[in-house]
């Protein structure tokens, strides 16, 4: 394992963040959705018990990966609005969580961990790489590293023994629900991280291992010339019994490593999956006449069959369509179209609890539906703070990364992090395709290089 000396923030001034009741959103004002965003941040953060020096589980019934998932969606927020006042809670929660291999392998979840569990707490590990979100542990190694760690140890479960390939949903005999079954969240986050590690790094082993997990899922069925995305099928039938289920997020988790592999390789195809699977997200959209282009989970919504699982898939869908945007500008249109009514809609249920404030599943009831949780305001949040996603930094690259060892002032933008380069990780894992090991990482750059901002009416 390699490790970086840290290196300091530099010192900027605060960002002063003003909470606003959703029920006052405008979605023309940045100061707006930021103020919302920081209202609905706290009622996600409130299911949160964690301190800046521990991590705790989740209350029932939320299992763990959602608390990774919750990680992502607070890095987002931290990132997008520039209030930073939850940074040292969201680095604990990471950091308490990655395992004795570095690799969020974590022995006091084995019993619930499945490799799309461990996909999401990667995810947002390489939110946290992309960005040089501070790492404040020298005995645990940067966030590049760690999501190098993970991608290798998701390819070293790639199953050949049936459907020519694939990650089963679950890892231990322990919980033998889903050992045969080939899901596409798995299979999906996999992919993704790939793409983001092949982008962060320029190593084409990364990039080989995202078009073969593409090509797998494609080939296989589960994803349809139309752009469907199938939520999976059974090792013991070869993957010939596609379940033709479709929920939200899976096509967000593709959609986004589509996008970020359209600008790896330049490759116009990347680009027509990514537009195609947004234009098959369609049908994740308009319930009824009267709620065109409100997002709802067409699975379970209407009658009434989602967990508290399902209840936050929205917030994945808008986290990953929104950062899918910046590699593939022409899906901006759809963007606009879809999810500016449906933040406006979200927006009208943030209206219950005792704070007034608390949102609720059910975008195209017009109101709260008297149905508060944590899945719930994570998917307003995310579906909100989106809007300003693309005024933020763009991911990092390359020598850009830096592995940093302190916080800057906890309500202060972060600024260019320092001089000293993350090492480019090296896949260790090999597969019957030939790639792993022998390949050198790379640090070249890509067309991921900073930006300047742009205001947010520029964007959608």
């Amino acid at each position: 394992m390699k490790f970086v000396k840290y290196v300091r923030p530099v010192a900027v001034p605060a960002v002063i963040i003003s909470a606003i009741a959703p029920s006052e959103l405008n979605i023309s004002d940045p100061l707006s959705i930021k103020g919302v965003a920081k209202t609905v941040a706290a009622n996600a953060m409130s299911y949160y018990s964690g301190t800046p020096e521990k991590f705790v589980d989740l209350p029932q019934p939320y299992y763990w990966w959602q608390a990774g998932a919750l990680m992502g969606s607070m890095l987002d927020y931290s990132h997008y609005t520039g209030d930073h006042s939850y940074d040292k809670l969201i680095a604990r929660g990471l950091l308490d969580q990655v395992g004795p291999d570095f690799d969020y392998m974590l022995p006091t979840h084995f019993g619930q961990e499945g490799n799309d569990d461990q996909a999401f707490w990667g995810m947002s590990v390489m939110a946290a790489a992309e960005r040089n979100f501070p790492q404040p542990d020298p005995n645990v190694p940067g966030w590049l590293d760690m999501g190098a760690n993970i991608f290798n140890s998701l390819a070293g479960r790639w199953n050949t023994t049936a459907c020519g390939g694939g990650l089963l949903w679950q890892i231990f005999a322990s919980n033998p629900n889903g050992l045969d079954y080939k899901n596409t969240v798995s299979n999906g986050g996999f992919f993704q991280i790939a793409a983001r590690l092949a982008h962060a790094t320029g190593n084409k082993t990364y990039s080989d291992w995202a078009e073969k997990v593409w090509d797998w899922t494609e080939g296989i069925g589960m994803i349809d010339k139309f752009g469907n995305v199938y939520d999976g099928a059974h090792a013991s039938k070869d993957c010939k019994d596609t379940n033709p289920v479709t929920f939200s997020y899976s096509a967000s988790i593709y959609i986004y490593g589509a996008a970020v592999m359209a600008d790896v390789t330049k490759d116009k195809k990347w680009t027509e999956r990514t537009e195609r699977m947004l234009d098959a997200s369609r049908s994740f959209f308009s319930p009824f006449e009267n709620a065109t282009n409100i997002m709802y989970e067409h699975a379970c919504e209407q009658v009434d069959k989602c967990n508290q699982d399902m209840r936050s898939f929205k917030a994945y869908f808008s986290r990953f369509v929104y950062a899918a945007a910046r590699y593939v500008p022409s899906i901006k249109p759809t963007i606009k179209e879809l999810w500016h009514t449906s933040v406006k809609a979200a927006a009208k249920t943030c209206t219950g609890g005792v704070s007034g404030t608390q949102c609720s599943h059910k975008w195209y009831t017009g109101a709260f539906d008297g149905n508060p949780g944590l899945g719930q305001e994570m998917s307003a949040l995310e579906t909100i703070q989106g809007l300003v996603a693309l005024d933020a930094q763009a991911p990092l690259v390359g020598e850009e990364i830096k592995t940093v060892r302190e916080f800057a002032d906890q309500n202060a933008v972060k600024g260019d992090a320092g001089t000293a380069s993350a090492p480019a990780p090296t896949p260790t894992s090999g597969s019957d395709s030939g790639v792993g090991s022998a390949t050198e990482a790379g640090t070249q750059s890509s067309g991921a290089l900073r930006r300047r901002t742009i205001p947010v009416k520029g964007w959608w």
